[in-house]
């Protein structure tokens, strides 16, 4: 078992070392719009990285990020499983609202989505990795075509060694490691385009450390003897693969003028290091709270802070630091927090809403649909899993009733935090008091007015959410 008061004394405490002064404006030294790549791993939580203190897997590509980047100290995924943060990424909403309600579900194509937006500003776009989002068959308004990509090579779902991948509908058998396969992809999209007079969007998602940790980083055999010890291998090899992309686009010469953002799509898969109470799949601090880092060496940015930032607040904010208007068709979950990374702002503006488990996951083996897949185009045959998994969740709109509150969700206020668990019971914590949500001050008669003002809220954004899930924003536009 791993000790965890090292983890509980940085949990608690709180950091405002923001840089301070940076202009996001352009300059003459560097007037273009930045390059902008998108990095997430699959599982890693808060602690499993050195630089938030783990006893002993090696990120050392991390640890430099952290050290000469932005630390975002309270970094939270939009959600406790992998496919609604990717739509929160993709977005800028909670990903109930554009149907991914959990694991499995097809984002709607009536989404904007960030490629879309910067494509349309002049970015050329591409994606790489476990996608998990939609289909990757090539006529699917829900592959990554459709969300605004002019290039991509994906899993559906995660993948490891030898995987099934997808190089826009065309199925490829590929053999090595995943997560280097997907690294290899990222840098010749990169390399392709890094002298045209288009700024790049590249967005990196990674298979690891999703079990079942079959693959391992270049050199000896690490941990051996050590609990998660497959986890953790694949931690290490995800941060070689981040380590050859911040070395490859230096080599390019595009470093300078490259924003790159790592963080990861949910909570880890142990509890000690999670950063919180619980682990993945839960709507408490484990479950939420991961690795967050951002750098661009042109505007110096570095520091740590403990103002909470979710995944939804990367769109708006990436937008806002690339100099680009904000059109957004549809209600935004997250915020412009570039004020944040500058050091001019000092809390957050905009509580943040969790929900999970409004609607149950749906499978998605990857490499089993894939190479079935592959199998028929080669035999020019018919194509499997048409139409079911073609337009999966893009046809129908069910409705829900507006005031369901089936699962489990939060409404956290900073440093406040109230769940809805079942949508008759409350825990309230304060968090910079209680990390581990382990003192539920809901009953208590001096917070009885904070309680019902956040209830209040929580409901309020809850019938919001059910609005949107039931296509009232594209009846709108």
């Amino acid at each position: 078992m791993l000790n965890r008061h090292g983890f509980l004394a940085a949990m608690g405490a709180i950091f405002c070392l923001s840089a301070t002064g940076i202009s996001f404006a352009a300059n003459p030294e560097n007037s273009g719009k930045p390059n902008i790549i998108l990095v997430m791993a699959d599982d890693q939580g808060w602690g499993d990285t050195g630089y938030n203190g783990h006893p002993f897997v090696q990120t050392p590509t991390l640890d430099a990020m952290a050290k000469e980047g932005f630390v975002f100290d309270r970094f939270y995924a939009g959600a406790p499983v992998c496919s609604p943060t990717r739509a929160s990424v993709m977005t800028g909403r909670n990903p109930i609202r554009t149907k991914v309600t959990n694991h499995g579900r097809y984002m709607r194509p009536h989404e904007q989505t960030i490629a879309e937006t910067l494509k349309a500003n002049g970015y050329v776009t591409g994606i790489f990795g476990k996608v998990h989002l939609g289909s990757g068959q090539p006529d699917s308004p829900c592959n990554p075509t459709g969300m605004g990509f002019d290039e991509w090579v994906i899993g559906l779902n995660f993948f490891d060694n030898n995987p099934y991948l997808s190089r826009k509908g065309k199925i490829e058998h590929r053999k090595g490691k995943g997560s280097v396969i997907l690294m290899d992809d990222a840098l010749a999209f990169l390399k392709k385009h890094k002298d045209s007079d288009r700024p790049i969007f590249t967005v990196v998602w990674f298979p690891s450390p999703h079990d079942p940790h079959a693959e391992v980083p270049e050199g000896p055999s690490l941990y051996e003897g050590k609990p998660h010890a497959g986890y953790y291998r694949e931690i290490t090899l995800l941060d070689q693969q981040v380590g050859r992309l911040r070395g490859a686009i230096r080599e390019m010469g595009i470093a300078d003028n490259t924003i790159v953002w790592y963080c990861s799509d949910n909570g880890g898969l142990v509890r000690e290091t999670s950063g919180g109470r619980e682990r993945k799949g839960s709507i408490y601090e484990g479950g939420l709270r991961v690795p967050g880092v951002i750098e661009w060496p042109a505007r110096k940015l570095k520091g740590r802070t403990s103002v909470p930032v979710t995944t939804c607040d990367i769109y708006p904010t990436l937008l806002a630091m690339a100099g680009i208007e904000l059109h957004a068709p549809h209600p935004l979950d997250g915020m412009d927090v570039s004020g944040i990374i500058a050091g001019t702002v000092a809390e957050r503006s905009k509580p943040m809403g969790f929900w999970h488990k409004i609607q149950g996951g749906q499978g998605t083996w990857s490499d089993r649909i894939q190479k079935a897949i592959m199998e028929k185009q080669h035999a020019g045959a018919p194509l499997p899993h048409d139409p079911p998994r073609m337009r999966k969740d893009v046809d129908e709109f069910p409705q829900f009733p507006e005031h369901t509150s089936t699962g489990h969700a939060a409404w956290t206020d900073w440093p406040w935090k109230l769940h809805r668990i079942g949508g008759t019971r409350f825990e309230l914590y304060k968090l910079t008091d209680d990390p581990m949500e382990k003192t539920d001050l809901s009953k208590d008669p001096q917070h009885t007015q904070r309680r019902e003002q956040m209830q209040q809220e929580l409901d309020t954004w809850m019938r919001s959410v059910i609005r949107s899930l039931n296509g009232k924003d594209y009846q709108q536009k």
